[in-house]
């Protein structure tokens, strides 16, 4: 049924280039040398799963129009015989529930052979499990929390959760440690404040950091949590003011973040606000960000990388002034290991269904120099890079101010 569905749909992409050019061949697409591509097998599709729309969709649309580009090249490349790729994006919304939606559909698609996806870690709870019931398998450029892969013992019994499961970025129980290095050692902060917004990704996050500023010798001098979509903070500005922390840290995202950050300094806690990866974007300052904040983030600037520069330029060629925000080099290298893991498993033969147990063994063994630097997955399908960056903001935007991995 799946091959006849992919030959289908070749013969529905052959009829359209057929009216479209009239008169060229029917099983080429035009590469990017100047030469055709045989895409004679038919159409297979890489699909995403983000929120498009939403507090969140500067994030998600980065991810979405990386994966994009990484296909794009693939095609004009010719990189998987005999087939033409296609991206199929699905809006999340940042809500589990419509996660398991979009994994769904995707599901029951037979010539979806790879999801580059989630952004965050509670939706991915609830699409893990539906990819893996088809074999599909799943990269994400930004999950963090270590769960996802290791389950909740990570630190003490790790164990694979998921054998279609990868992800291409650093995972919380080192951002967290990493981050509290840094306030604690560098920023000199030791009475620090934590608030959360409760969710899998800000309160893991948040649990990491404070273990860590506890090592080195801090005080965690309160706990507060908020809700993502709460725009007044005066009750807990007022809890934590009281508290008289030197600085405050936040798990959750920069919807939320960047309004806090501002309604502290209003209230009259002028100290720097701290987070991960889910505040490091320009719209935590736009929406109240202030002066000396920090945030953590996954890898390197990705404008300071050599293994970046064509793909900050092809992106830039294809998308203008638009974003690739804070994920999208993870996302291009994550399309990108799924798509080559394909080219792979289809060289030589056909795309079907007993092609999935090998596809998901190609993802895990995969390895390649990414915009990211090297993309690999350990035995856990934990990224092998596990390189952090601290920014700070200044004036209107973000410096990066320290580059390295968690040592302890």
């Amino acid at each position: 049924m799946r091959k006849h569905l992919v030959k289908s749909a070749a013969i529905v992409g052959a009829t359209l280039l057929v009216v479209a050019a009239c008169g060229t061949n029917d099983k080429t697409e035009a590469g990017g040398t100047g030469g055709s591509c045989d895409t004679s097998k038919g159409t297979l599709t890489v699909g995403v799963v983000a929120p498009l729309s939403g507090n969140l969709s500067a994030l998600g649309i980065g991810i979405k129009q990386s994966a994009e580009l990484a296909v794009d090249e693939a095609n004009k490349k010719c990189t998987v015989k005999g087939y033409k790729l296609q991206v199929s994006a699905q809006d999340d919304e940042a809500n589990p529930a419509k996660g398991a939606q979009a994994a769904t559909k995707l599901s029951t698609d037979p010539n979806v052979v790879g999801v580059v996806g989630t952004l965050n870690s509670s939706v991915a709870q609830t699409v893990q499990p539906i990819l893996q019931g088809k074999k599909i398998p799943q990269v994400s450029p930004a999950n963090t929390n270590p769960s996802l892969t290791r389950g909740n013992e990570f630190l003490t019994a790790p164990k694979r959760q998921f054998d279609n499961y990868f992800r291409v970025c650093a995972t919380d129980d080192l951002q967290g440690p990493f981050a509290a290095n840094y306030m604690v050692e560098k920023a000199g902060k030791k009475k620090i404040a934590i608030i959360t917004d409760g969710k899998t990704y800000g309160k893991g996050l948040a649990d990491e950091f404070s273990k860590q500023v506890a090592k080195k010798g801090g005080t965690i001098v309160g706990n507060e949590t908020i809700g993502e979509k709460d725009t007044d903070f005066s009750g807990v500005v007022s809890k934590i003011k009281a508290l008289a922390p030197e600085a405050v840290y936040y798990g959750g995202e920069y919807p939320a973040a960047g309004p806090l950050s501002k309604q502290l300094k209003d209230g009259g806690l002028n100290v720097p606000l701290m987070g991960g990866d889910g505040i490091y974007d320009q719209k935590f300052i736009d929406l109240g960000g202030k002066e000396g904040d920090l945030a953590t983030s996954v890898g390197a600037p990705t404008e300071s990388l050599d293994t970046a520069k064509a793909f900050v330029n092809a992106y830039k060629e294809k998308f203008g002034k638009e974003d690739y925000a804070a994920y999208g080099a993870f996302s291009y290298d994550a399309a990108n290991a799924i798509i080559g893991a394909l080219a792979k498993t289809v060289e030589g033969g056909e795309w079907g269904d007993a092609k999935r147990d090998a596809m998901l063994t190609n993802v895990g063994s995969y390895s390649g120099s990414g915009a990211t630097g090297e993309v690999k997955f350990d035995q856990y399908g934990d990224s092998t890079n596990k390189v952090l960056t601290v920014y700070q903001v200044a004036g209107t935007k973000w410096d990066d101010v320290q580059t390295g991995e968690y040592t302890g």
